[in-house]
C-alpha cells in the first residue's frame, strides 16, 4: 500500500491509547503511513444499550446451509426418536429461502430421553439481529410438544454469526467484518447521513455488532449525529491501528474525529486517507459495518469499492427529477461494479396537517428508480422536525424515539437490509462450486434462475491474466496442451459480488469473474457420478 505523507497537516493528531506515553499526540502523517499488512488486533465486545429494541416480528434469513445435527452423548436416543423429533422441526420453514430450519443447520445439541419424554436442543442462528427469533422458539417448542411420547421440551436459543467470505483476501482490519452495507445518494443534501446513521442504530437495536464508517472527508457528518465521549480516534502506537470511538455500542470512524474536522486536499489524496482510515482501524468482530459514502461517482467512491467487497447499497434520494438523475448515476455504478442495490429511501417524501398528507417537492423519483432498475424495496420517511433535529442534537432519532414513525420505517429498512445481505451471502457462497462426483464445475450466476456445467480444464485454459496472454500482442502464452484433461480445482472462493478465485494444483490462483464463466463453452454430455473417496 502506498502510504500518506501530509507535511502540511501538522494539527491533525490522534490521541494514543496509552494516555500515560510520552508525546501524547500522534500526527495523522505518523498514523496513516503505518501499513496494514502487520496489523492485529483483538475482537473488542459490544455494550447492549438500553434503548434496544424488543420488536421481533419480522422475516428472517438464514445465510448459509450449515453443517448436520449434533446429537449430544449424554443422554440416550434412538434413531426413531431423533428421526421424529428432526422431522417434525423441519415443518418449520426460513419465510425467505423456502428452507426448513433442520437443512438450514440451525438445529444443535438435541438430545432425547425417551423414559422421561424429555427433549433439549439449541436453535443456532447465523445472527443475533434474526428477525424472528421468537417465533423460531415458539414453533419449535409447539411442533415437538405435538409428538405423543413427548412430556416437556426446552429449546436454547443461540447466534453464531457467518464468517466474512472474502475474510482471506482483505485487509487485517476488515477480516472479521460479515456483511459491508454502502448507503449512498450520490447527490448531497438529500439525507443519507440521516439514513445511514440511523439504520447502524436500528441493526444494533436488532442485536447486531455494528460499525459505522464516515467517507466524506470534505464534510463529516458523523460528528454532529453522535455523541461520543471520546471524539478523538485512539491509536494503538504498538500495532499502529487506529482504534474506533464508541456511541451506545456502535464503533464510530471518521476524518472529524481525526482532530481538525474538513480536509482541504487534493482527490488522490483524499482516497488514501480513506483507504487507510478505513482498513487500518480496529473494527473487530462486527456482523454490519455502514459506510456513509459520499456525493458523487469519483475516485472516492470507486476507491471505496475496490478496497472493500461491499455487500450491497442502499440508495437514499428525495422526490425531485433533478435527485433522480444524480442517483441514477449512482445506481448505474453500484451495477457496474456488481454492487446490488436492495432498496431505495425517499427522504423528505410527505407531511401530514390538518388531517391531509402533502407533497411539497412532488411524488415520483423513489419509485422511478425502483421501476427503472428494478430494485427490490422503498420505503418513505416523512418530512419531521424531530428527524433533523435529532440529528443536529447528536442523538439519532431511533434512540431518541424507538417508538415512532420514523424509527418504524427504520425496523422495515433494517429488517430488509439484513435479509438481503443474507441472500446475497447465500447466492454468492454457492454460485460457483466444484462437484467432484461429476467432476465438473456448477455455476449458478447469483440473480439468475440458470445452472451450468464447466469442465475444470475448460475453464483453466480461458484464463485471460497476463499469465496466459501477452498483455501486449494478445498472444496466448497458455497452450492448449499445457493442461492435462484431468485437472481438478483445489479451491474455489468468491472474490466479491462479481468473481471467483479458483486455486489450481500448480499453484495458480485464476479469477474467473462470473461474466467470463458464463461465455466459457459448456459441459452438454454429463459425466456419470462416481464415488467420490473421502
Amino acid at each position: 500500500m502506498q502510504l500518506l505523507h501530509a507535511p502540511s497537516w501538522p494539527h491533525l493528531s490522534f490521541q494514543t491509547s496509552d494516555r500515560n506515553s510520552k508525546g501524547g499526540l500522534l500526527s495523522l502523517e505518523k498514523c496513516l503511513q503505518s501499513s496494514t499488512a502487520n496489523c492485529s488486533f483483538q475482537p473488542q465486545k459490544l455494550e447492549r444499550s438500553i434503548w434496544v429494541s424488543h420488536k421481533r416480528n419480522f422475516f428472517s434469513f438464514c445465510a448459509t446451509k450449515a453443517t448436520s445435527v449434533e446429537a449430544g452423548s449424554s443422554a440416550a436416543s434412538s434413531g426413531t426418536a431423533e428421526g421424529d423429533v428432526l422431522k417434525a422441526l423441519s415443518q418449520i420453514i426460513d419465510p425467505d429461502f423456502g428452507t426448513d430450519i433442520v437443512t438450514c443447520g440451525f438445529v444443535k445439541d438435541l438430545l432425547i430421553d425417551e423414559a422421561s419424554g424429555e427433549v433439549s436442543f439449541r436453535l443456532e442462528l447465523t445472527t443475533p439481529a434474526c428477525p424472528i427469533k421468537d417465533m423460531f422458539e415458539q414453533q419449535a417448542n409447539e411442533v415437538v410438544a405435538r409428538l405423543p411420547w413427548v412430556k416437556k421440551v426446552t429449546v436454547t436459543m443461540s447466534a453464531q454469526p457467518a464468517k466474512p467470505i472474502f475474510a482471506g483476501d482483505l485487509p487485517a482490519g476488515l477480516q472479521r467484518i460479515s456483511n459491508i452495507v454502502a448507503v449512498s445518494s450520490c447527490k448531497g443534501g438529500v439525507g443519507k447521513s440521516t439514513v445511514a446513521v440511523n439504520l447502524a442504530y436500528t441493526l444494533a437495536g436488532m442485536g447486531a455488532r455494528v460499525g459505522v464508517f464516515d467517507a466524506d472527508v470534505y464534510g463529516p457528518s458523523l460528528p454532529t449525529m453522535v455523541s461520543p465521549e471520546n471524539r478523538l480516534l485512539e491509536m494503538n502506537p504498538e500495532k499502529r491501528t487506529i482504534i474506533p470511538t464508541d456511541y451506545l455500542g456502535v464503533k464510530l470512524v471518521s476524518f472529524g474525529f481525526a482532530g481538525q474536522g474538513r480536509a482541504i486536499m487534493r482527490g488522490p489524496m483524499v482516497s488514501g486517507v480513506i483507504d487507510q482510515l478505513l482498513t487500518t482501524s480496529e473494527w473487530g468482530e462486527l456482523d454490519y459495518l455502514v459506510i456513509d459514502m459520499p456525493p458523487g461517482t469519483g475516485d472516492i467512491q470507486l476507491t471505496l469499492c475496490q478496497v472493500v467487497p461491499l455487500t450491497a447499497a442502499v440508495i437514499v434520494t428525495t422526490p425531485q427529477k433533478l435527485a433522480f438523475i444524480d442517483v441514477a448515476k449512482g445506481v448505474r455504478m453500484f451495477s457496474k461494479l456488481k454492487v446490488p442495490c436492495v432498496a431505495v429511501v425517499e427522504n423528505m417524501s410527505h407531511f401530514d396537517a390538518d388531517g391531509k398528507r402533502y407533497y411539497p417537492f412532488g411524488r415520483g423519483s423513489g419509485s422511478q428508480v425502483v421501476q427503472q432498475f428494478g430494485i427490490p424495496h422503498l420505503f418513505d420517511l416523512p418530512i419531521r422536525p424531530t428527524l433533523s433535529a435529532s440529528g443536529d442534537s447528536g442523538t439519532p432519532e431511533v434512540v431518541a424515539d424507538p417508538q415512532g414513525e420514523v424509527a418504524q420505517t427504520f425496523q422495515n429498512l433494517g429488517v430488509c437490509v439484513v435479509q438481503q445481505c443474507a441472500k446475497i451471502r447465500q447466492q454468492v457462497s454457492t454460485a460457483v462450486t466444484y462437484d467432484k462426483s461429476i467432476k465438473a464445475i456448477r455455476v449458478k450466476v447469483p440473480d439468475s434462475e440458470e445452472e451450468f456445467l464447466l469442465h475444470p480444464a475448460t475453464v483453466r485454459r480461458n484464463d485471460r491474466s497476463a499469465q496466459s496472454v501477452d498483455e501486449w500482442t494478445g498472444e496466448q502464452k497458455l497452450q492448449y496442451g499445457d493442461i492435462p484433461e484431468d485437472i481438478e480445482p483445489e479451491e474455489i472462493r468468491p472474490m466479491g459480488n462479481y468473481a471467483v478465485s479458483i486455486t489450481w494444483p500448480d499453484g495458480f490462483s485464476q479469477i474467473a469473474p462470473y461474466d467470463q464463466l458464463q461465455m466459457i463453452e459448456r459441459l452438454v454430455d454429463v459425466p456419470q457420478p462416481t464415488a467420490v473417496q473421502s
